[in-house]
This record gives C-alpha cells, structure tokens and sequence, in this order.
C-alpha cells in the first residue's frame, strides 16, 4: 500500500482525492496512519517529523533499523568541504557546505522474550500513528503479536518544543497483555553521521544517483568525539566538526515508571550512548519509560561549555515537569492557529492538507532565530540543508502577514551574512552586496554557475520580501539600523551590474549574463523577471534612503557615514530604474523571457513521455537550452509580483504562452501559475495547480519527498489560497482585495496581520467581510472602494463577481505555427535520440546529407 492512489481523482470542489483514505483517514487536524507500510517509510518519515525550525527529528520509528534515512538535524549545523571543479576557473566557488546528521536520540529498541519488534515483519493486530497539529505531538499505538504468541501494547509519543527549542521529550510504554515475559528495552543516543547503525542499515537519502536535489555525501569523519560521560540516567556526547568547526553537546535524561522488576545497565562510548532496561514483566503492568533530550550547538563554543547548557535545560525539565512543556507547546499552538489558520468551508478533506502544509511551516520557522530557512527546513537532508531565494518570496510573505517577528529574524539573519555578499560582489566585480544563490554559513555554495550563481535575481527576491515585511509592519526602527544596509548593497549591485545604452535623447538599462528563477534557461541577457525585479529593488532603495532623510536624518547622516553613501547615488538608480529594458515582441504580444527566448524552438511537452520527466534528470543541461521550456514558470512570476506594472491583457497573454511551456519540475511553478490563472480567469486551472501544491508532499508528487518536506511549496500553499483566491495584493504597503473564490467552493476564510492588528476575511460567493480579531484598526482597499475595519466595526462588501472567467486551459498547439517578427515559424518538437544512422523523420530527401 503506498502513499497515493494509482489514480488520484477529483472531488466535487476540484481538487485530486491522492491519498488512500484507509490508511489516512480524514482529520481536520490531524496526520493520521492506520495501516503501517515499509515501502514508503521515505515518505512517511518526513511526513511525520516533528521539529521547531532548530531541532528537528524525522519520523522514523523508536525502534531504528530498517528505514529510508535515519535523520535529526539542527538548522544550520553544518560540515564544510572543498568544491572541486574538474576544470578551475576564477570565482568559482570554493566551499561546499551539508548539513550534518547529529546524533539520533530516537532509538528505543525493544525485545520481548528476546524477540526484536521489527515493524517491517511484525504481526501487526493493530496500529496507528498520529501527528496532532493542535497539540505538536507524534504518536503511535500498536497491538504487536509476538513470534511466540503473546500478545504486547506498546504506546510512545515523540515531541519537540515549540518553546524551548533546545528540547525533545519522548515518552515509550510496553505493555504484556496476556502473559509474563521477559522485556528489554534498549535507549540509545547513535552517533549515525560517522559510527553507521550496529545493525549496517543502509540509507537511501545520501547521495547516491544523479538527483541534484539530494544532499551531498560527506565521505570522512565528520563529527569528532570531545566528551563522553554518563550517571544516574544522564547521558552526554559532545563533538566538534572537523572542517567547519561547529560544536555540538547532547545529553539525554531516562527515568522509568513501573511496578515490574527492573535491572539498568550503562554504556558510554564515542559514537553511542546506551542505557538498558531488563525488566521481568508481569501481566498487565506497563513500563513506561520517558527521555528527555537536550541539543545545544555553536559556531565554535567548546563542547564542554555546550555541555553545561543541556544540562541546565534538562534540570529545568527535571524541576517543572514534562506536562508543563507539553502544555506549554498547545498554548502555542493554540495562539499560532488563531493567526495562521486558512479555513476552506465545507472542505474536510483538503482543510486537512492545507492544516498538514500549515503545521510544517510552524515547524520550519518557530524557533529558527539566527538561522535561515532551510528548503527542507529541519525534515531531512534534502538539498543540503542548503538555504535558497525561496525563503524571501514564498516564506517571508507568510510570515510577514502572519508572524511578523519570525519574519524579521529571517531579515536579520540575511543582514548578518552581509559581509560575506560584499565579498562575493567584489569577487565578481561588482558593487554592492552579492547574496549566494544556495548557502549555510553565507559563501555560494553552488558548484555549478549557470543555474546557481547567475541566479543574481536573488538579490531582489530579498529586497522585495524586506520591503513587504516594512510596509506591512511600519517597522523603521529596523529599517534605519539594518534593512537600509541590504536595500543600498542590493541596489549598488544592479546599478553596477547593468549597463545604459543610449538611443537618441534617452537610453535604455540593460542587464546581461544572468539567469532568471527559470534553470531550464541560462546566462542570458535582459530575463524579463531579472529586469523587473532589480527595477522594483533600485525603487525601493532609492525609496527608504529619500525617507529616511526627509523622517529620521540622524539616521541619514549615520547611514551616509557607515556606508559612505554619495550624493549622486540615489538619482542613479532611479534614473536605471526608469530606463530599465522591458523586453516585449510586438508580433506575437507577448514579453519574452529574455532577449533571444523567441529565437529558439519549442519543446513539446505534451508528447514528452512521463517516464522522462523532470527533464533535468534525462537530458544533459546543454539539450535544455537550446528549447523555450520551462523549469518554472519565470514571467509568470513577474506578473505576480510586480503586476501593477502589466496591463490585464499582458498578464493574460503571457500566461497563455508561458503556462503550456511550463514542466512544473520545480516544486513552486504550481504555486505562482496558480495564483496568476486565478487572477486572469482561468479558475479550473487555478484549481488544479493548487491541488499540485496542496499535495507536493502529502502525495509525493515529485518523488523526492522522502528528502524532506518542500517548506517553500508549502507556504505557496497559502499563498495560493490568500494572493490567488483570496485576491489579496501588497503594494507599497496599500493592501487591495480582488477575490478570485472557485465556483464550486462555498468559502474562505483566512487572517492577514497589518501594522500589529489582525483582520480576519471571510469570503463567500456574494460577499466579503472584514473583521479585527485583535489590535485596533485597519485600511485596505477592496474592488477599488477604500474600507476602514476597526475592532467595534467589522465591514461586508458585496462582490458583484469573481473576475473573469475562461474556460479550459492553454496549450501549446495554440502556440505553434505562430510567425516571428522575421517570419519564421515557432515549431514543436521532443529532442529523443534517434538510432545511429537514421535520418530525422522532419528532414526532407534533398535535405540528405551525402
């Protein structure tokens, strides 16, 4: 039995029915297994993690052995190691950077008359398993009948907390139901990164195959012992990483509660940390054993003194009791959902996804203070535990709407790698601030250029998300002290990087040798979605450094002088800005991905067969580029973005264009294609792209989720709901509602926070009502009419429609046969190879070579 039926169909609201609902139950909110199965533990594991943005634990089972990958990571705890290119060349870069593997504190195996409970082979009377987004809490019960008969419950719950982010409780219970018998329960903490499994399982997550989005494999020792010691139930192994030089202490406290007989037996070495229960268990009386764990990490804090803070957190447990944190976690996350929570009426099941998809960005973010965002936050090894542009333009906005303070350490964390961007941008010889395309420590650490640092956009995706998060907040205090720095590093570096070409009396800025969010697509010039953003960054620079002179200028004069700031400056970059080139063909209507986007064939996509797909996994890079296809969806992310700067009918146009082109072998392509074809009318489509979102995990779509869960495709998965159907837009602070809700659905409800006052939307077919759950007022514009919501006053608006509607969706043979401006007609075809020797079917006989 696997995660997704053969055939996912639809339900009556349009969305797909992928899960097998006998062994995933509807629950609104809840994750919950009825039905255990061993050929997708990949799947399931990351499904089920539990995590807080620092710690995280995947959703292995206590017992270990068999599994896809073993997995506890801490964000941003990483080891570092030489790139090293086949052929060198200058400003490539040097230093590789993974996500360690800390030391797994999960194990509890069990043994029952000897016998091992291995759920692979166990005869399983019954199970269950649960992740209870109200309460954070993973647990499972099952009936086990041993090999020799008799008959045991076995009951455990896995937490880490929202509150203290340093802490894991788990709790184990064994029950004999029908007989006495012998039971030994094994605690371990396993060093798994460098020591392996006793038992020489095998993972399957690290880096085997060709798969780009799997993490490296760190092949020398990674974590090297530093302490080892035991007592009393107490465990601790500290280490340092070898090249990196981060530092890492865990420690693990055991007591048991049980009327049985019990022996304890201790064992303490490098690489594991063993603490053994034999226990005579008589007939109906539980053993219920409960670890609590302690992570600490640093950047270079001797092991020792790490070692001292898990054990303090652990004496705070000690002192208050584990129902305290347990309590703790639901009050946060009782006050998390009044914020976050997306209802979508009369919808259980997909309610169940969208809470599913909700729960793990709580998980990816709560407690990620001083760190980024990993792309597969604290799930699984996935990309490397690397940190990508999809944190600033899925993530951020999430946050900012929702969690402005989670929002704003996002920010923080992006400034304090300042000095390293300002180093790259000189390496690359430029001004300004140059962000890594993909990074941990803040050096790039994408070995391959094109596709990694070309992505210069990268530097806009931050500013556009630094400036949503001020305009949503009014937080100057942040903008004069730190946000103005990245705003002037970024904008430096596209005014450097671009160039002005002059034409009569005006000029044109020009951008070349960049690649846009579109990898299909590489080392171009003038990428429409590079251009618009970096005229929107030069904008929002020149923007806060005008306000910051005219509103606070002892801040102006302090930011003159820390960033020697010149007078000439601020007009050049809007003078960049205004003559920005904005590639458009007059023939075919449309804006071109970039200067010669036009000039190459399409890829046909709809005879491209299913098995070779994504194409980045069966054709070499240099066959990609050469086709107009589509990793993601490029100017359609534009028109999201930036749509006040494109007319309805542009929008309409270049979706009907790109969205045919479009593979969606990126996670996020679905997100902003749906948010645009809602927008232009296209709401079936919008529909089922916000089902591909909805389910990229839950349903495994992209067959790579037993990496990790895709923590930017699931914000997308709000933001399809708030900016595509709840219609909701942000410019320059003006917050606008134009509600796009699919026919077949009955409502929507959703909360945005704006300056400190949360107001909650409901949308209906005929309505929409504005009400402020907390704070005092708010002013948002709704269809064009200006609407003042105060806490005494909640506003409906009536809504005459829902926008434009359009039937069916585009396709590429409506873009065949279209003339260039030179005349030549745009064709379709699929690069297969072709036998040796056989002439193309396409060449015609006097075309034939000799």
């Amino acid at each position: 039995m696997t995660v997704t039926t053969a055939t996912a169909t639809k339900d009556e609201f349009g969305l797909p029915t992928h899960l097998d609902r006998d062994r995933f139950p509807v629950d609104e909110w809840a994750l919950r297994e009825e039905v255990f199965g061993a050929e997708d533990q990949g799947v399931t594991e990351s499904l089920f993690s539990v995590g807080n943005g620092y710690l995280g634990m995947r959703g292995n089972v206590e017992e270990g052995r068999d599994s896809f990958s073993h997995g506890t990571f801490i964000n941003g705890f990483h080891e570092t190691w030489d790139i090293r290119h086949a052929e060198e060349a200058y400003g490539f870069a040097r230093t590789g950077q993974t996500i360690v593997n800390v030391p797994d504190a999960k194990i509890l195996r069990l043994y029952v008359d000897d016998e091992p409970l291995l759920l692979p082979v166990a005869d399983l009377h019954s199970y269950e398993r649960t992740l209870d987004f109200r309460d954070g809490v993973l647990t499972r019960s099952l009936d086990w009948r041993t090999p020799a008969g008799k008959h045991v419950r076995i009951k455990s719950r896995r937490m880490t907390s929202l509150t203290d982010r340093h802490l894991a409780i788990m709790t184990y219970e064994v029950t004999v139901l029908d007989s006495d018998a012998p039971v030994a329960i094994s605690s371990q903490i396993l060093n798994r990164q460098d020591g392996g499994d006793e038992y020489d399982v095998r993972s399957e997550a690290l880096g085997s195959g060709l798969d780009p989005r799997r993490a490296e494999r760190l092949t020398e020792r990674v974590l090297q012992p530093r302490i080892q010691w035991a007592g009393e139930g107490r465990y601790v192994l500290g280490y340092r990483c070898m090249n990196s030089g981060m530092t890492l202490a865990v420690a693990a406290d055991h007591t048991i509660d049980t009327e049985n007989e019990v022996e304890e037996r201790s064992q303490v070495e490098e690489d594991l940390a063993k603490h053994v229960y034999r226990v005579r268990a008589r007939k109906g009386q539980p053993i219920r054993i409960t670890k609590v764990v302690s992570y600490h990490t640093s950047r270079g804090v001797p092991a020792r003194e790490l070692v001292d803070r898990c054990r303090r957190t652990l004496d705070r447990v000690k002192d208050d009791g584990i129902d305290a944190y347990l309590d703790a976690q639901r009050r946060w996350l009782s006050d998390y959902w009044r914020r976050c929570d997306v209802v979508l009426h009369g919808q259980p099941a997909a309610q169940q996804a969208v809470r599913w998809n909700l729960f793990q960005l709580a998980q990816a973010t709560a407690r990620a203070e001083g760190s980024g965002i990993p792309a597969k936050g604290v799930t699984g090894s996935g990309y490397g535990g690397h940190y990508f542009w999809d944190s600033e333009l899925y993530i951020l906005p999430y946050l900012t709407y929702t969690t402005p303070y989670a929002a704003r350490n996002a920010l923080r964390f992006r400034y304090t790698m300042l000095p390293a961007a300002r180093a790259r941008a000189k390496e690359l010889n430029t001004e300004g601030a140059l962000f890594p395309w993909r990074t941990i420590n803040g050096e790039e650490a994408s070995a391959y250029y094109a596709a990694g640092t070309a992505q210069y956009h990268i530097d806009a995706d931050i500013a556009y998300a630094l400036h949503q998060y001020l305009n949503a907040t009014g937080d100057t205090d942040f903008l004069a002290r730190e946000a103005i720095d990245l705003l002037v590093g970024t904008a430096r570096m596209w005014a450097d990087l671009g160039f002005r070409r002059r034409n009569g009396d005006g000029g044109t800025f020009h951008i070349h040798g960049v690649t846009g969010p579109d990898e299909y697509t590489t080392v171009v010039n003038d990428n429409l979605y590079t251009n618009v953003m970096a005229r929107f960054n030069l904008r929002a620079a020149a923007s806060a450094v005008q306000w910051l002179s005219e509103s606070d200028p002892a801040a102006h004069r302090a930011v003159v002088k820390r960033l020697g700031l010149r007078e000439e400056e601020v007009p050049a970059w809007l003078l960049a800005a205004e003559e920005m080139y904005i590639p458009f063909d007059e023939q075919i209507g449309i804006h071109p991905q970039d200067s010669e986007f036009l000039e190459k064939e399409l890829w046909d996509l709809d005879n491209t067969p299913r098995h070779k797909r994504p194409l980045l996994l069966f054709y070499h890079p240099l066959v990609i580029y050469r086709y107009q296809v589509l990793k993601q969806a490029d100017v359609v992310l534009a028109l999201f973005l930036q749509g006040h700067e494109f007319t309805a009918e542009e929008k309409r146009k270049d979706f009907d264009y790109y969205d045919p082109l479009t593979t969606g072998d990126s996670t996020l392509s679905a997100v902003s294609q749906a948010v645009v074809a809602a927008e232009v009318g296209y709401q079936d489509l919008a529909v089922d792209y916000f089902g591909q979102a909805l389910y990229v995990d839950l349903a495994n779509l992209h067959h790579n989720s037993a990496e990790g869960v895709h923590v930017a495709s699931a914000a997308g998965v709000w933001g399809v709901l708030v900016f595509g159907f709840g219609g909701m837009r942000d410019r320059n602070g003006t917050i606008s509602l134009d509600p796009r809700l699919p026919e077949r659905w009955e409502g929507l409800t959703y909360r945005i926070t704006l300056r400190s006052t949360r107001v909650r939307v409901d949308l209906y077919r005929r309505e929409l009502t504005l009400t402020v759950e907390e704070g005092e007022s708010a002013e948002l514009d709704v269809r064009g009419q200006s609407v003042t919501v105060t806490a005494t006053a909640p506003v409906t608006v009536a809504l005459e429609n829902q926008g434009p509607r359009l039937s069916g969706a585009p396709t590429i043979e409506d873009i065949k046969g279209i003339r260039r401006a030179d005349g030549t007609l745009v064709t379709a075809t699929v690069p297969d190879a072709r036998a040796d020797g056989a002439i193309p079917e396409d060449l015609q006989p006097d075309e034939v070579p000799d």
